[in-house]
């Protein structure tokens, strides 16, 4: 049985960064769908299986999905078919599972974004 890492998610205008905290990840594997499904699959330290499958907002350029695997975590950036702030990070309405977070870190205001925030 697997098991759902936590996930923490900020957004810019054309893109969605999706941070999964899985320290000393094994097998790592992300697929981007140009509707919108992000899938993400790994082992853990001691070999059992994380994964979990988010249906985004809108759109995506598949193209331009870039994981970076570092020690603590994997940080996916998504790129967004059009430009734009979503109102939300996934397509349902319904509350997120509970491992999906917001990451206050990289959060950025959309009147904020040209000034202040930076990757």
């Amino acid at each position: 049985m697997s098991r759902h890492p936590e996930v923490l998610w900020a957004q810019r205008s054309d893109k969605v960064y999706l941070t999964v905290a899985l320290p000393d990840a094994k097998d790592i594997n992300v697929k981007c769908d140009p509707q919108g499904l992000f899938t993400f699959s790994a082992l853990g330290v001691q070999g059992e299986r994380f994964d979990f499958s988010l249906a985004l907002y809108g759109p995506i350029v598949p193209e331009g999905c870039k994981t970076k695997v570092g020690l603590r975590n994997i940080i996916c950036s998504i790129q967004k078919e059009q430009k734009g702030w979503w109102k939300r990070i996934l397509k349902s309405e319904e509350k997120p599972a509970p491992y999906l977070k917001v990451d206050w870190n990289k959060w950025c205001d959309e009147d904020e974004e040209e000034s202040r925030c930076k990757l």
